[in-house]
């Protein structure tokens, strides 16, 4: 496990708008572009093995603005397909803020980064003490009747509560700024209240209706 003094103070990112990695979660990527495939590959020469993922600002160009926090995952997995494509398992290491970008020759974007605010995405899983689950379930069922989604209702009932929400959280087809608001949440608690109201938002569809307390 990678330790406070292991991250580097600059890191390679990877912008990709709707893609949300959690401490402690892990995302798959599908890499095919010139530039992601040299960032890979320098990745896997440095000794922690980082890429920050990060949101764009919305309606812009690739080269514009960066949301100031993104989550840094280490490559854990890899597979090159015949013609050259890569796939990839980020694994989230932890949340970071990033200073400024760097300037130099490299295709893909870097950037100078702390990690000072986000100790306790280096420690152990969080529990959510205030969690409801039948009624967190019972409300999720409602979402996917609503969308024609399935899904294992048994494994749903046994995952920790950091996975059931981390998961949800990152699977769940929110907009990219809905995203960033997850990935800001302070602590569990604050991610499945957000969850909950982007769950509720979608289920209104613009109308009044019930909130699940």
């Amino acid at each position: 496990m990678l330790q406070a003094t292991d991250l580097p103070e600059t890191l390679s990112v990877f912008p990709l708008p709707g893609a949300l990695l959690l401490p402690r979660s892990r995302l798959p990527l599908h890499l095919f572009e010139p530039r992601y495939l040299q960032m890979l590959e320098d990745c896997l020469k440095t000794p922690h093995r980082l890429i920050g993922m990060v949101q764009p600002f919305p309606r812009k160009s690739d080269g514009a603005g960066l949301h100031s926090i993104g989550c840094a995952g280490r490559v854990t997995q890899f597979s090159e397909t015949e013609d050259g494509r890569y796939m990839i398992t980020l694994s989230g290491i932890s949340r970071f803020r990033i200073h400024s970008e760097v300037e130099g020759f490299t295709p893909y974007r870097r950037c100078t980064v702390s990690w000072g605010s986000f100790e306790r995405d280096l420690g152990k899983g969080e529990r959510d003490e205030t969690f409801d689950r039948p009624a967190f379930l019972g409300l999720l069922e409602r979402f996917f009747i609503s969308r024609n989604l399935s899904t294992d209702w048994e494994a749903l009932k046994d995952a920790d509560d950091e996975l059931l929400i981390n998961s949800l959280a990152m699977l769940l087809d929110f907009d990219p700024e809905d995203k960033q608001a997850l990935l800001e949440a302070p602590c569990l608690a604050t991610r499945r209240e957000t969850l909950v109201t982007l769950i509720e938002f979608a289920l209104r569809g613009g109308s009044p209706e019930e909130t699940l307390q």
